[in-house]
């Protein structure tokens, strides 16, 4: 392995934990947000997206990039990240946390993957173990948590896996993720407006609701997916599908650290099967695919 190769593979690495730990991060602030009732879906949506948009302009304009304007990005991830955000803070409404992550995550692998093999990628066999094998120790993980959904919660948080499982693989050929992303936030601002004057008659919000609205949208939710889409550069789809579903865990073990929970042995024996699952995916396909592609290159 040369030494451009490894530096590629540990940004890879790193940009990937950091986003995932982003992930884990924004799913406990919706929760705290909409689980104990701080704030409505429909302004914890638009000051989400709204302060995502403000802290990524605010990055650029730093950075004194050369355009502000939406010439990046696109309108197509831009609605599926305003359709993401939106159906997956109403479907927590009727959604308990088990349930919830369970529908979104098996939507998102489902999506990507789908997506991947009919653009003609073909999974090998190490790869569908280990999707089985992750997504085995997901469904363990949040079972004691899982519960009948209501038929209304259960298609939001569909919608909302597919509409982020397409942004991801949208995102997966950005030359330059902070502006693409910055310019995707940018672009919801008209949908945000048109959802807060609708909502703006239920609306009910309080100062910590809109604290963990901010913080969901700025750090959680902009930044991170900046540094998503930086990590997807080095990501097939598979492992970018079968690696979000350590979000739970790390979630998990956020809880362990700064709640005081415990450590459980299903959380234990979950994390073994969702990392096995994710180890037969990354190292089958360098196994099987990525090194015999190399070597076939080297010999010509």
């Amino acid at each position: 392995m040369n030494i451009s190769r490894g530096n590629t593979i540990l940004r890879t690495v790193l940009f990937t934990s950091m986003a995932l730990i982003a992930f884990a991060a924004n799913s406990v602030l919706c929760r705290l947000a909409l689980g104990s009732g701080a704030i409505d879906a429909a302004s914890f949506t638009s000051i989400r997206l709204f302060s995502g948009a403000l802290t990524l302009l605010s990055i650029l304009v730093l950075r004194r990039e050369k355009s502000l304007l939406p010439t990046r990005g696109s309108w197509i991830s831009s609605l599926m990240l305003f359709l993401y955000a939106i159906t997956f803070s109403y479907a927590y409404i009727t959604l308990d946390t088990g349930t919830g992550a369970l529908i979104l995550f098996g939507a998102v692998q489902i999506t990507m993957i789908l997506i991947s093999v009919f653009s003609g990628n073909r999974l090998h066999l190490s790869e569908w173990v280990g999707m089985a094998l992750a997504f085995g120790g997901f469904v363990y993980l949040v079972l004691p948590g899982v519960s009948t959904p209501s038929p209304l919660g259960f298609s939001l948080m569909m919608v909302s896996g597919i509409a982020w499982g397409v942004y991801t693989l949208r995102g997966r050929g950005s030359e330059s993720p902070l502006v693409d992303t910055a310019h995707n936030f940018l672009r919801t601002i008209p949908l945000v407006a048109v959802l807060a004057l609708v909502a703006l008659y239920k609306a009910q919000y309080s100062t910590e609701g809109l604290l963990y609205a901010a913080l969901s949208g700025s750090l959680a939710s902009g930044v991170g997916y900046s540094i998503w889409y930086a990590a997807l550069r080095g990501l097939s789809a598979t492992q970018a599908a079968v690696i979000q579903l350590l979000v739970p865990v790390i979630a998990a073990v956020g809880g362990i650290l700064f709640v005081s929970e415990v450590i459980t042995s299903r959380l234990a024996i979950s994390a073994l099967m969702i990392l096995g699952g994710i180890l037969f995916v990354v190292i089958g396909r360098y196994i099987f695919i990525d090194r015999p592609a190399n070597q076939v290159k080297i010999q010509q």
